[in-house]
């Protein structure tokens, strides 16, 4: 069977909004205490010296950038370990954009650094949604994983996060290490159903070039295991009353993360940090990947942009309806070959998605869409 494309690229429309209608800020905070083995992503676990001029350079940066742009209806704090840095330096950044009333914000934390005082911190300050990257409830395969925290962290971080009144809690989970049986993937998905979240990313586990996992070929997931693991996920959270709204994310109603949906949909947004990326108009830009040459840029003012692309009409139309597929949106029905019929259904207003087993199959199915 074929490896499942279950990796979101670098999280449509919200429960009831369409892309169009929003535009998101995306803030990348680069700085961990530790980098787990499947990572890959620009972040840093010795430059905690430069996180005061980092933060204070991303502040400028939106203060620059928010004179151009629209009412701001997301703003997601990624990385690296937002919550690592002081709370106060998050609602810096947040202070100088032109968020829209009802704006959804969002910011990543670690268990093992969630305190009931910064969640408190992050509900005056607008936070609404958490995203809290558990990947696992069993130890061995949080350990397998590379990861610091154990469940008892996680358990006590969702308790800060509701105790705190924030409104949206997401968990992340990561399913595919060998470590972890089908029992255990089971157990997980039962454990974090039972903190009531309103919202589950679940992603598989994907091997990246020079990590650690990725570099050891006895540590990578099974394509097999994958697929029978992802029918586990499926089929319990739609029991649990969760609707799958993209191959890897599955909300309540009205919890769908907005922020995700843009990238979806195609939707503009703006990137601020080292290694963030924007988009406007079918144009895609990325700004310098260490956070020392983005604080030297903003102090110099200099462009920190790094490089750029361009899709032509006919390349950003086949690629709205690649991510499209993606959702249960799904695609126009004549955009589908026959080739490949048995791995859609129906998705109302002539439009087709994928089923379960197409879903397994979505880098198959997106490479043969037609415009």
């Amino acid at each position: 069977m074929a490896k499942p494309a279950m990796r979101a690229g670098p999280a449509p429309r919200a429960a009831d909004q369409t892309a169009d209608e929003g535009f998101g800020v995306y803030v990348h905070v680069p700085f961990c205490t530790h980098r787990c083995d499947y990572c890959a992503f620009a972040t840093w676990t010795d430059r905690s010296h430069l996180m005061a001029d980092y933060m204070a350079c991303c502040r400028d940066q939106a203060r620059a950038l928010a004179a151009g742009m629209p009412p701001v209806t997301s703003v997601f704090f990624g990385g690296g370990t937002p919550n690592l840095v002081a709370p106060s330096m998050v609602a810096a950044v947040a202070a100088e954009l032109p968020l829209a009333s009802g704006a959804e914000m969002t910011v990543e934390c670690n268990p093992d650094l969630v305190t009931s005082a910064g969640m408190r911190a992050y509900r005056d300050m607008g936070v609404n949604r958490i995203s809290l990257g558990v990947q696992s409830m069993a130890p061995h395969v949080l350990a397998a994983l590379g990861r610091q925290h154990d469940p008892s962290m996680v358990t006590a971080s969702v308790d800060a996060v509701r105790s705190a009144g924030i409104g949206l809690l997401s968990l992340d989970l990561i399913f595919g290490s060998p470590a972890e049986s089908a029992a255990d993937c089971e157990r997980t998905l039962a454990a974090a159903i039972a903190l009531e979240p309103d919202h589950l990313s679940v992603y598989g586990l994907t091997p990246e070039p020079g990590t650690p996992l990725g570099d050891n070929p006895s540590r990578h997931p099974d394509d097999d295991d994958m697929a029978d693991k992802y029918m586990i996920i499926d089929r319990t959270l739609e029991r649990a009353g969760f609707e799958m709204y993209e191959i890897s994310n599955w909300a309540r109603p009205g919890a769908r993360c907005r922020h995700n949906l843009l990238y979806w949909h195609q939707g503009a947004y703006a990137g601020i940090g080292c290694a963030a990326h924007s988009h406007r108009d079918g144009r895609r830009f990325w700004s310098v990947r260490t956070p020392e040459r983005f604080i030297a840029a903003i102090r110099s003012g200099a462009s920190v942009e790094a490089g750029s692309e361009s899709l032509g009409p006919d390349e950003r139309r086949l690629e709205a309806l690649q991510l499209a597929l993606r959702t249960s949106t799904g695609v126009p029905a004549g955009a589908v070959p026959d080739e490949v019929a048995d791995l859609v259904m129906p998705a109302g207003d002539g439009r087709l998605r994928l089923n379960t087993r197409g879903r397994l199959l979505a880098n198959e199915v997106a490479i043969r869409l037609h415009l």
